[in-house]
């Protein structure tokens, strides 16, 4: 029987690059120029990286738009509207907690450590590479096809231009999965090294669990709730249906990955009592388009990242960049890291612009990413519930009148 090759995870890998990277920084015997390399390497990597997102942003989000085609009619929309507010609550929810509790550890000292560290390194060359489209034009490009393709696709038509735009998704998938999530550690460390270099990394770094333990409690709290409410108003047992969960739930940790928790969510469903036809429509669907876990630590990471470079953040600010996530992070892919890099192009819209801001923000995000995911399939199911409630009412209703 051959033995399975032993296979490192992302996380792990990630939280050796941060080891890595800050323990070279702080190495004063070593050489500049070895930590240049490092350095140059992460310059290289962050020019491919925003070459990329405009072309996954096409890639992702025509076809998503595209997809919402299929369904039945009102079902569909009820099911969409639910997961989309449900995100935006979240998102809402995660910027009141985090703008008030993180300023507690989040202090004007610290912010203050952060702002007179000394100078990073220089890599020792660039290269000018400019993405093919400007994120706007992408962003315009993608609704625009979009919801074309949509339309056409209700007409019968329009099927070379999907399957055009799926193959062209597949690829953005590919790079994804075989560029930028492997090289994402030697990125991270090369950041990393070169915050440890100019001091303020252990500043940085005593954010971070912190963050990371409030991101985790709000997850619980807000899947619960939804459990909660959604539950009692489809006439659930809100408690047996969190229980029913904890499979799904410790699954996502597991796999980072909605699409591939899909299946023992659909058990977590049946188990819950959701019709066969409801829980094989909603949950699916929400796998793609229900994101609240990666909202609440977005925003999170987000907050805690304008507050630790005094950047304002308003809520008109935020709330427009949540409302924006909640539509583009739509054709998140399902590899882990997928939701933070669909994320990206975004940041600019509360003032993350720099590539260290952006890298702080990818590794505050990926480091918690299996459990945005798993309350994500969490919350699926409890929205499921709650359409099965009123899938049931209209089916009751449509038996009425036939009879």
């Amino acid at each position: 029987m051959e033995k399975k090759k032993f296979k490192l995870g992302l996380i792990p890998r990630l939280i050796i690059a941060i080891i890595v990277g800050i323990a070279m920084g702080q190495m004063k015997f070593l050489p500049p120029a070895l930590l240049r390399i490092l350095v140059t390497f992460a310059s290289l990597f962050s020019g491919f990286l925003n070459f990329v997102i405009p072309l996954m942003i096409v890639g992702f989000v025509v076809k998503g738009i595209a997809d919402l085609t299929d369904g039945a009619g009102k079902l569909l929309g009820i099911t969409a509207l639910t997961a989309y507010g449900s995100t935006l609550i979240a998102g809402a929810i995660a910027y009141f907690v985090a703008s008030n509790l993180f300023p507690a550890f989040i202090t004007q000292e610290l912010v203050q450590k952060i702002s007179e560290s000394g100078e990073g390194l220089t890599p020792f060359f660039t290269i000018p590479l400019q993405p093919l489209l400007d994120v706007t034009a992408a962003i315009v490009f993608a609704f625009m096809m979009g919801l074309s393709i949509s339309w056409l696709r209700s007409k019968g038509k329009g099927a070379v231009l999907y399957e055009a735009f799926d193959d062209f998704g597949e690829i953005i998938t590919k790079v994804l999965e075989t560029i930028i999530i492997p090289f994402l550690p030697i990125y991270i460390a090369g950041n990393f090294a070169n915050m440890s270099y100019s001091g303020s990394v252990f500043s940085v770094m005593s954010v971070f669990w912190k963050v990371f333990l409030v991101v985790i409690v709000m997850h619980i709290l807000y899947i619960s709730a939804m459990f909660i409410v959604l539950g009692t108003i489809g006439g659930k047992n809100p408690f047996k249906a969190i229980r029913n969960q904890i499979p799904g739930y410790l699954t996502a940790i597991g796999t980072q990955s909605s699409a591939a928790t899909i299946p023992v969510n659909l058990k977590c469903a049946e188990k819950n009592g959701v019709s066969e036809d409801i829980r094989n429509f909603v949950v699916p669907l929400c796998a793609t388009i229900h994101l609240a876990g990666s909202m609440i630590t977005i925003t999170s990471c987000a907050t805690a990242v304008l507050l630790m470079y005094q950047i304002p953040h308003t809520f008109t600010m935020i709330i427009g960049f949540i409302a924006m996530l909640g539509v583009a992070m739509v054709a998140a892919p399902g590899a882990p890291g997928g939701a933070i890099m669909a994320a990206l192009p975004f940041m600019p819209m509360v003032g993350i612009t720099t590539d260290v801001l952006q890298q702080l923000m990818i590794t505050l995000y990926i480091t918690q990413d299996s459990f945005g995911t798993a309350a994500n399939v969490s919350g699926d199911n409890a929205i499921a519930i709650f359409i099965d409630k009123i899938y049931a009412k209209d089916r009751k209703k449509a038996e009425t009148t036939t009879e």
